[in-house]
């Protein structure tokens, strides 16, 4: 923006008329090319409060601007990437997030993984290892004392504080699990997503010829990754009669993993009464 007009525009921050104010607002998010440093310069050289007060509001409206292209942008791909979903809604939230540091914390972990396992484990053994990195190590656990908490859906946050919820732990144990090259598939469990480990041969091997599933196992991120056999499956689907018995063989595509993710968003959002987030986080799942 031409730096003469974008100083005109500030003056009149201060206006008390709302109507000249939301003139000024709707100008100046015109712009595409507005940078948001402009405006934080603007925000720290100024001793008006009312002006930096409506400044805060102009970045957070870009910062969601800039965002929410990126996620349609990234819901647009033939094939989406998992760990890109989870970094952008975080970047929602925290905008000067730098991918490279979320990327090293979890190439961390799965390293940390890659070196304790060999290919004679069977998969079981592996998993048991991933655990122990995981839950025993690292000591990530579900946020039980706060678990309507927004932070619990950050991928940051969740790495910085080793604290999550089902969902946001379902997505980190897929992404270490993937990097390592475990076949497992995220499935949308009634309340508390599951992975599937996806081995037929062995599958028929462990179970009988006439196995008809892929499943060899599942696992329960939300319980310190605790393995669950058919036989606990089959006994879930008995106690709920009108369970999809197609729900555990099959995947849920990682776009909608993403989309579960903020639907937990939105749900933490509206018990803290923020209905701002709400409506911006609504805006985003419509993307998907």
């Amino acid at each position: 923006m031409d730096s003469d007009k974008l100083q005109a525009l500030i003056t009149l921050l201060d206006d008390p008329d709302q109507a000249v104010y939301e003139m000024v607002e709707r100008e100046l998010l015109r712009e595409k090319n507005l940078q948001v440093e402009e405006l934080e310069h603007i925000w720290e050289t100024s001793l008006d409060e009312l002006i930096q007060t409506r400044i805060e509001n102009l970045i957070q409206q870009i910062q969601f601007r800039e965002t929410s292209t990126k996620i349609q942008d990234w819901a647009n791909q033939t094939e989406v990437d998992l760990f890109e979903g989870f970094f952008l809604i975080s970047q929602y939230q925290y905008p000067e997030l730098k991918i490279k540091n979320v990327q090293s914390q979890l190439k961390k972990i799965s390293s940390d993984v890659w070196l304790e396992i060999n290919n004679r484990l069977t998969s079981i053994e592996k998993i048991t290892v991933l655990n122990h990195i995981l839950y025993d190590v690292n000591k990530f656990t579900i946020n039980l004392s706060n678990l309507q908490s927004p932070q619990n859906c950050y991928l940051n946050q969740v790495l910085e504080t080793r604290k999550g919820n089902p969902i946001s732990l379902a997505i980190i144990y897929t992404l270490i699990a993937r990097d390592l090259g475990f076949p497992v598939q995220l499935i949308n469990f009634p309340k508390n997503p599951l992975l599937a480990y996806i081995d037929r041969e062995t599958a028929k091997k462990a179970h009988g010829e006439d196995y008809d599933s892929s499943v060899l196992f599942y696992i329960n991120p939300a319980n310190r990754g605790a393995i669950i056999g058919r036989k606990e499956i089959e006994f879930f689907m008995k106690k709920n009669e009108n369970a999809d018995p197609n729900l555990f063989e099959t995947p849920c595509e990682d776009k909608k993993i993403i989309k579960l993710l903020i639907e937990s968003l939105i749900s933490s959002y509206e018990s803290l009464g923020h209905q701002d987030k709400v409506d911006d986080l609504n805006a985003i799942a419509e993307l998907l």
